[in-house]
């Protein structure tokens, strides 16, 4: 594995390739305007799968957070409806009945891309420079473990698999033992963490402390542009699920860890461990077994992270989020 110290994203001269697997979510648009906020980092597309909404909706919302951006020219590819071998679990409870609810932003004009998601990042992985490209999964893992199953040479062509899934400490949010992303669809989990890529996970032990707190929010509407609005009213409108369930000072930026890891790793420490997903027991389906305290003789596989800088990891987003522009109307 590469040094998990190690910028992945050297200059903004050398800006390092990213696919962006998504179902956006409000903590995944977040993530979405913070890679599109950075200069370190070029976005070749977004990949899109049915997770916190259906896929209808999750690819509508990648489409709204691009035209936020003022990125019409991305291309955003719909992809798997439907978990590998299981019924799809969805999260209205937590993001709203379309999966943005929060602010009201309009309807996407651009169209979706030409082509199916998994085709997409089969191809882009081929016709790129071996380990050049990086994927980020802020969802479920369908995409990525069909893109696998359909093309296993890929596997060796990725750079690296950032992805925002599991818990050790935290045990689980959609399940007494497993994280929503992982439980949804254990079974393309457990194939990705077996692929051979270097991986790192940012799970709910470190999301849980990316809290935004009243004053963290107020510094996202005082950027005074649509994003910035945008973003704040986002939070307003899910952290009532968090306060309520967890009784916490305000909303885990989940989706967004993955982004600031690949711009700022130093702000982030954890553990080179084996990962392991529980696809056979309904009581602990989904469940990520870390090999946290090294008591097995299983092969690491993944960087697990634990903790972050929160206060660096919000000023890092806020001053990305105050990059974007609003958007300038055709002529």
């Amino acid at each position: 594995m590469t040094d998990p110290a190690a910028p992945l994203a050297a200059s903004a001269a050398d800006p390092l390739p990213i696919i962006i697997d998504t179902d956006p979510g409000q903590d995944d648009a977040v993530a979405i305007l913070l890679a599109l906020a950075s200069p370190e980092i070029e976005v070749l597309g977004l990949s899109v799968v049915a997770g916190n909404v259906p896929l209808e909706l999750t690819a509508r919302n990648a489409r709204i957070v691009c035209e936020l951006a003022g990125r019409t020219d991305l291309p955003v590819h719909a992809g798997c409806a439907l978990p590998l071998r299981r019924p799809l679990v969805t999260a209205e409870q937590v993001h709203g009945k379309t999966g943005l609810d929060g602010p009201v932003l309009p309807e996407p004009a651009m169209p979706l891309a030409q082509g199916h998601a998994v085709d997409f990042i089969i191809d882009t992985l081929r016709g790129r420079a071996a380990r050049s490209v990086t994927l980020c999964a802020l969802g479920p893992l369908t995409n990525i473990a069909t893109a696998l199953e359909r093309a296993p040479d890929i596997a060796e062509r990725i750079g690296r698999i950032v992805l925002m899934g599991g818990a050790y400490f935290e045990v689980g949010n959609i399940t007494p033992a497993a994280e929503f992303n992982i439980h949804v669809d254990p079974h393309a989990a457990a194939s990705v963490f077996a692929c051979g890529a270097p991986i790192t996970v940012l799970p709910l032990d470190v999301t849980h402390k990316a809290l935004v707190t009243r004053a963290r929010n107020d510094a996202f509407r005082a950027l005074g542009t649509p994003a910035g609005r945008a973003v704040a009213e986002m939070t307003d409108f899910f952290e009532r699920f968090d306060l309520r369930k967890y009784g916490s000072e305000g909303a885990p930026l989940h989706d967004p860890c993955v982004i600031a890891w690949l711009l700022a790793p130093q702000i982030f420490s954890g553990r080179e461990v084996n990962v392991e997903i529980e696809t056979t027991s309904e009581l602990t389906m989904g469940m990520t077994v870390a090999d946290w305290w090294g008591v097995t003789d299983r092969p690491v596989n993944a960087l697990f992270i634990g903790d972050l800088d929160a206060d660096a990891f919000f000023s890092l987003l806020t001053e990305r989020l105050g990059r974007i522009a609003p958007a300038v109307p055709a002529a």
